[in-house]
């Protein structure tokens, strides 16, 4: 049995909110009960909410919504599916739209005090490729994926959730707290909801490529029913998305439920697992065969040494790939683009202190012939 969800594209989620939500909260209601081994197919909307368009241009960027965060389709009811049940979601297949993008704004992105102008990409997606007039010579293969998708939390999570971020926003750290500003629903759920751009223990906005046609995502329950709800279609990335967007799109995505009755509170499980039975891409883009990667030690820019630290390791990793991309013909604005859809950066090593290292693996068959 196959159960549909649709949605009308050419609306904004606020415009048709019994189709979704974007905010997490457990007193969302569902849109679709469904059984366990069902197929279910759910049409999903872009990261913009449909904000982004082929005709956009960066000076779009400030009359747009700000906080729709992700537009969400769902949530779904499993049956059978209870607190301390670990939900297993198998994504059967995955559809993409036939345009993308991406873009980076001031205040975003890995590089955020470097890159302060707005850019964009438009991509056409056709034939397993995607390729952009903005970046020419590059065709971006399919790897499509699902970048959020999670479970509802507990009314006891949202608030532990809640004074963790406000806890970290008052330490000076970077949180999205609660606004009800474009939130779907309004009112109290809005007013509480959990904003959806970081990912959590009920998973959300993890963005991780390797889940792909065939895989399987597994997520503790809270809630009764799970309430399972999925967005952010992604056609290609890196591992890092360090510019703060992938190949964005609008998607179609057939996934199955299986509820392991117990076995998040048997195995004490907190976090999200995912898994694969065989390569998550074909080998070629999956694992290149033909790559050029440059690396990053947690040196600063002005030859001081830090110790231990990835996150400046990964920056200098980045920013050596961005020069590369350079000498051959990339302004610095398209190589950074480049690197959040096409670049993974990968721990090469943890322990060899105080050089921690980071590599940023470029993939040669990125570049059209």
């Amino acid at each position: 049995m196959t159960q549909f969800i649709r949605i009308d594209r050419s609306k904004r989620l606020r415009d048709q909110p019994d189709t979704g939500h974007n905010r997490w909260h457990p007193d969302v209601p569902p849109i679709l009960e469904v059984g366990e081994n069902e197929n279910i197919v759910i049409e999903t909307r872009d990261a913009s909410d449909g904000q982004m368009t082929p005709n956009t241009t960066v000076a779009d960027f400030d009359h747009m919504d700000q906080k729709v965060a992700h537009p969400l389709t769902g949530p779904i009811y499993v049956q059978g599916a209870m607190p301390g049940d670990l939900l297993e979601i198998e994504y059967v297949d995955i559809f993409p739209q036939p345009y993308g993008w991406t873009r980076f704004r001031p205040g975003a992105g890995f590089l955020r005090d470097i890159f302060t102008e707005p850019f964009i990409a438009h991509w056409d997606i056709e034939h397993g490729y995607a390729t952009s007039a903005h970046i020419p010579g590059v065709r971006i293969p399919d790897g499509s994926f699902m970048g959020t998708a999670g479970l509802a939390p507990s009314r006891e999570q949202l608030e532990a959730w809640t004074r963790r971020e406000q806890d970290l926003l008052e330490r000076g750290g970077i949180v999205q707290p609660p606004d009800i500003q474009d939130a779907v629903p309004a009112g109290r759920i809005g007013e509480e909801g959990l904003r959806t751009g970081p990912p959590r223990e009920n998973a959300g906005n993890m963005d991780v490529k390797q889940l792909t046609r065939g895989s399987k995502l597994f997520i503790p329950v809270a809630v009764e029913g799970a309430l399972f709800s999925v967005g952010d279609g992604h056609f290609a990335q890196g591992d890092g998305e360090v510019c703060v967007t992938a190949i964005e799109m609008g998607a179609t995505v057939s996934v199955r439920f299986t509820v392991h009755a117990g076995e998040a509170e048997r195995k004490g499980i907190r976090a999200p697992r995912f898994s694969h039975p065989g390569h998550f891409l074909p080998p070629a883009s999956a694992i290149p065969a033909n790559f050029i990667a440059t690396v990053g030690y947690p040196i600063r820019e002005d030859g001081a040494q830090e110790g231990e630290d990835v996150t400046l390791a990964a920056r200098r990793a980045l920013l050596e790939m961005i020069q590369l991309l350079g000498e051959r013909g990339f302004s610095p604005e398209q190589a950074y683009a480049i690197c959040s859809v096409a670049v993974d950066l990968r721990i090469s090593n943890i322990v060899d202190l105080p050089n921690v290292t980071v590599s940023a693996f470029l993939p040669e068959n990125i570049f059209a012939e």
